[in-house]
């Protein structure tokens, strides 16, 4: 008798916990605070909030964000100072850990790299809890930064391409709340009636700073195989944005450049052990020294193919540690941890 009351008792405190921490999540999405979501009524600016799971709507004085944005130019030269890092997947608190202790932002979250480029290789979005703080943080920085001459590019990677099509397998369940307090899906969220969603559509994919290029997944042989012009792919992949699925897997247009060797989703560098003259290939084709990518996540910033590749995903996603790479006047590389100690780069590489 007494070995089933002791059975019985244990799963009733066993329910009681699975209980209590259904609960304590449900609390957590109800209480949700989030925002802003500026959104573009009939040329009026509307700034939605969400406070303590209540929605607060306010008109915002004309002026107070543009309603259209320049697409970004996506060549540059003489550059002194390039920092770059990518897949901060919604990880704002050690993303801004990182920049502040490799003094790329002071405490109060400025612009402190004064004539300096700050390249994020994309994939701000999806799986993390503040995804939004973080665009809004590089919006912020992006005018600071040009007060003083520098540059903040941000390049847009597989998931905000996957976001910006209505794809929201990655998205955090915390966004799942936003939406629905907010009467909208998560496409929504960054749709064209947006600020952030015109802003999202005026960025590059690619990004060329002096010898150097920089793109989310890499550039493949392939890909290049019938010419390359880097600002004619970012027309055509902002031009894709808002073009549908099926109308653009009508042809090959979406396996070319929205498939396995495209330049967000490819991994190859990292995967296929390529030759290194084909590495020379590519990086002669694209007029390239070196090719900065992101993608593939590793512990650390990394170099593969003798210096000609670097990796700057450094596994930020996870949310305990990241590195950045600091390229000084276009061929002087190094990292910079977590803490913010300058690194030289260990002699790993894959070649044949």
């Amino acid at each position: 008798m007494t070995k089933y009351f002791n059975l019985t008792l244990l799963l009733f405190f066993i329910t009681l916990s699975l209980f209590a921490q259904q609960t304590e999540k449900k609390d957590a999405f109800t209480n949700l605070t989030d925002g802003p979501y500026v959104f573009i009524e009939n040329d009026q600016l509307v700034e939605k909030n969400i406070i303590d799971g209540e929605v607060i709507i306010k008109k915002l004085p004309k002026g107070t964000y543009p309603l259209s944005f320049k697409d970004e130019k996506s060549t540059f030269k003489n550059i002194k100072k390039v920092v770059a890092l990518s897949d901060i997947h919604g990880q704002y608190d050690l993303a801004v850990e990182l920049l502040k202790n490799n003094k790329i932002v002071d405490k109060n979250l400025n612009w402190k790299l004064g004539k300096g480029h700050l390249v994020i290789v994309g994939d701000i979005f999806d799986r993390g809890p503040k995804v939004n703080e973080m665009l809004w943080l590089i919006y912020k920085l992006e005018q600071q930064a040009k007060k003083k001459k520098g540059k903040v590019h941000f390049l847009l990677g597989n998931h905000e391409y996957m976001v910006l099509f209505g794809d929201d397998r990655y998205v955090n369940k915390k966004y799942k709340r936003t939406c629905d307090l907010l009467g909208t899906d998560y496409k929504g969220l960054y749709g064209k009636q947006t600020v952030l969603g015109r802003w999202l559509r005026s960025k590059a994919t690619i990004l060329k700073i002096d010898s150097n290029s920089f793109v989310h997944g890499g550039i493949s042989k392939k890909f290049i195989s019938n010419g390359y012009n880097h600002e004619k792919v970012n027309e055509i992949m902002r031009n894709s944005i808002d073009r549908s699925k099926k109308e653009m897997r009508a042809t090959d247009f979406y396996a070319t450049y929205f498939g396995k060797y495209g330049p967000i989703w490819y991994r190859g560098y990292f995967r296929d052990n390529l030759p290194e003259s084909e590495i020379d290939s590519i990086l002669n084709d694209t007029n390239s020294d070196h090719i900065v990518v992101g993608h593939c996540s590793n512990k650390e910033v990394v170099q593969l193919y003798h210096h000609k590749i670097f990796g700057v995903d450094s596994s930020i996603k996870r949310g305990k540690y990241g590195e950045v790479l600091f390229i000084k006047n276009g061929k002087k590389f190094s990292k910079g941890t977590l803490e913010g100690k300058k690194k030289k780069f260990k002699e790993k590489y894959l070649s044949n």
